[in-house]
């Protein structure tokens, strides 16, 4: 064999070494590398879940205790818990104003409003600020004494503590369901099933119906599970349930947006047809009777579908009664613009808990009432905190037949305001609750107002007692 050979083959072996340890030193340094990686991923922050107490109880509709008092009032529900997780009727809690049916059945009763959509159930509300805002994850409701009021939560988009508000605010419900009678009084934790949101919140709203109950229904406290940046939605624990999936849906497919609402009001361009059908062969007074049984959204819905319907939707007959109490979130002054025309005959309106955070202007308040304010005999305008003077004098100017008129909660108005409704001698319901109404106003409208037969004044601070 030549000397050659071995040669060869010895530096074959060499260089089969050395790229086997190369291949070996590559391979640790790709492991020792990965484990790198891995570490610095441990090392990562995380998205840590934060749970906040509420800060500030930031608006509501009634509460049981007094406006001097922290007894049985919503400011308690504001910080820690003062009672749970003991049971029992504690004056540290928050409690609203009413609980079971004796309210509705009372002879100062005020008569419900037709075209009430079925879901929307809430009696009273309770809005309350967090210091942070998050994504939010669980909401927990410390309930101390007869459960089960709550109906509904909602989310805002608008942050409280910040210096530039939103040019649209938006609520998202988080969850909602309809009243339901727990057996026992004890205390207990709530925490519903909450949906997913896509922008972060530190502004809750709990909606309450308390018509099942035996006695006041007594709040503790709330706490907000968040993180801060957006989770993912995971197809294998999904906190979305698939009802509220077809609900969201549904208000996307037929626009329960603020937006789409106003188009809905609004004039739209629509298909002639050479005829209407079956349409054609029934009363008009038929068509109106059916018409009546709808919604405002399904209404408005109906009135794009073609001119015969339109004209049947946008009758002013139809709005003889109109509540946009259960839309409060969607209503603004573009809402009201659209509804003008169809509203001229309009004699009961609701705008309850509508207009807040600008919704609802005071020149847009005024144009409507100038256009629509003369049928006018019933007007509820509860947490109405839009409402300004300007707003009274219009309202006793434009509504000459004004015979019921609820400001409860409308806590804006400032006190020398209440002298102009003494001008409308036609009222026989006014509720001031929680308003800043004096001794000299109340004595104005008791003098003028002589066919005046229900008043309420509680919580009216500045009325002396005797």
């Amino acid at each position: 064999m030549s000397p050659v050979f071995p040669m060869l083959t010895v530096l074959s072996m060499f260089y089969y070494m050395c790229l086997r340890r190369r291949a070996r030193t590559a391979t640790r340094g790709e492991m020792n590398s990965r484990r790198a990686i891995e570490s610095n991923t441990r090392a990562l922050p995380i998205n840590v879940e934060i749970v906040q107490y509420a800060k500030e109880v930031l608006d509501f509709s009634s509460h049981y205790g007094s406006e001097n008092s922290m007894s049985y009032t919503m400011w308690n529900l504001a910080g820690i818990p003062n009672v749970y997780p003991s049971s029992g009727d504690f004056t540290q809690t928050a409690v609203f104003r009413t609980y079971g049916t004796w309210w509705d059945r009372c002879p100062s009763a005020r008569l419900p409003f037709k075209r009430t959509p079925p879901t929307f159930c809430s009696q009273d509300y309770v809005e309350l600020a967090f210091e942070e805002p998050v994504y939010p994850t669980a909401v927990h409701i410390l309930e101390t004494y007869h459960p089960g009021a709550v109906v509904r939560i909602l989310a805002c988009s608008a942050n409280p503590y910040s210096q530039n508000p939103p040019a649209e605010v938006r609520w998202e419900i988080l969850w909602s369901e309809a009243p339901t009678k727990v057996n026992g009084p004890q205390a207990r934790q709530f925490t519903p099933c909450i949906k997913q949101i896509n922008f972060p919140t530190n502004l809750i709203r709990l909606e309450v119906n308390s018509s099942l109950l035996d006695y006041y229904t007594e709040l503790d406290a709330v706490v907000l599970h968040g993180v801060k940046e957006r989770p993912v939605l995971s197809l294998k624990t999904s906190m979305i349930d698939m009802n509220d999936i077809d609900e969201d849906e549904d208000e996307e497919k037929y626009g329960c947006g603020m937006d789409t609402l106003n188009k809905q009001f609004s004039i739209v361009t629509l298909r002639e047809w050479p005829t209407n059908g079956y349409f054609d062969k029934l009363p008009y007074e038929l068509i109106q009777l059916i018409l009546s049984h709808l919604t405002v959204p399904d209404l408005c819905r109906l009135a794009q579908t073609c001119k015969l319907l339109y004209q049947h939707c946008c009758d002013p007959l139809q709005y003889i009664h109109l509540s946009l109490q259960p839309y409060w979130a969607r209503i603004n002054d573009t809402s009201l613009e659209y509804l003008q025309s169809r509203c001229t005959l309009i004699q009961w309106l609701n705008l309850s808990w509508t207009g807040n955070r600008g919704a609802i202007s005071v020149s847009g308040f005024s144009r409507f009432l100038k256009v629509c304010g003369s049928e006018l005999v019933r007007l509820e305008l509860s947490c109405g905190h839009f409402l300004n003077e300007t707003c009274l004098e219009v309202i006793t100017e434009m509504c000459p037949n004004l015979q019921e008129l609820n400001l409860s909660s409308c806590d804006k108005i400032p006190p020398q305001a209440f002298n102009h409704i003494a001008k409308v001698g036609s009222l026989k319901r006014l509720i001031l609750y929680r308003t800043k109404v004096e001794q000299t106003a109340l004595l104005s409208i008791l003098n003028f107002c002589s066919e005046l037969q229900h008043l309420s004044l509680g919580s009216c601070v500045m009325v002396s007692t005797y």
